[in-house]
């Protein structure tokens, strides 16, 4: 299993350590007719608490990209490693309980359960995840806590009906914060959301670095992309551009 020792390093690393590392990364998908090459021989540093943004237009390889830093999929060869542990090391079941333990996941789409409270959203997760590391007595307050954090605390009762789409991401935020990890990955945070609306929740999650949270956010606004501390741009698979990612860029193009 994943290393708990590990774990408890990656809550505890001083703000600009170096967290998480991929390097060499290529994932592939074969058939008996061809290779395609998804992701080729990708490297990058993403350091602690920290805002990075992985901009690139759609097909880039963005949401790949996420699939490798969170376990769900493994490289076809390279490595990803987390606070000094490899995660192609451990098997599935590992991953899953470090994935729910270390990583708060925030998609496009927000994924709340929809017969499910605002509260009861945020109370599922710390049930999935093992509770953070709290006793479940105090379960309700920190799901109550998460709610406020996202400025969302007189809507604990509201089902995600009743919620507004940038209510509804907001919920989705303090689901992702419920077990205290110390990576929070967004997939598009925005990218359903009215351009006001978007710059408000953006806002929100860019502050959570102030809360000792490392933010990471795939887009393909430039904009948005912009605001991050450190950034590497994505085309066909390839770095092509990078700011203080300690990347190795692979193709001399400018993502468009």
């Amino acid at each position: 299993m994943v290393q708990t020792t590990a774990s408890r390093q990656s809550a505890t690393l001083p703000q600009g350590s170096p967290l998480i590392r991929v390097e060499h990364l290529t994932r592939a998908i074969a058939t008996r007719a061809q290779r395609t090459v998804i992701l080729d021989d990708v490297t990058f540093t993403i350091h602690s608490q920290s805002l990075f943004a992985i901009n690139g237009p759609s097909g880039s390889g963005k949401s790949t990209l996420l699939n490798m830093l969170t376990g769900i999929d493994r490289p076809t060869s390279g490595k990803v490693v987390f606070a000094g542990q490899e995660l192609r090391a451990h098997g599935e079941n590992a991953l899953a309980r470090w994935r729910g333990r270390r990583v708060g996941i925030i998609f496009q789409f927000f994924q709340l359960v929809p017969t499910l409270t605002a509260r009861e959203n945020v109370l599922l997760a710390l049930e999935l995840g093992g509770g953070g590391g709290l006793p479940r007595s105090a379960w309700r307050k920190r799901a109550q806590d998460c709610l406020e954090i996202v400025g969302m605390g007189a809507f604990g009762a509201r089902l995600p009906s009743e919620l507004s789409g940038g209510q509804q991401q907001r919920v989705a935020v303090a689901r992702a914060l419920a077990n205290d990890p110390p990576v929070l990955i967004a997939d598009e945070p925005t990218g359903n959301l009215d351009s006001h609306t978007a710059h408000t929740v953006f806002d929100m999650l860019a502050g959570l670095t102030q809360r000792g949270k490392t933010v990471v956010y795939v887009t393909h606004d430039r904009e948005l992309a912009a605001r991050a501390e450190a950034r590497i741009d994505l085309l066909d698979g390839h770095i092509v551009g990078q700011q203080n990612a300690d990347a190795i860029l692979t193709h001399a193009a400018e993502v468009e």
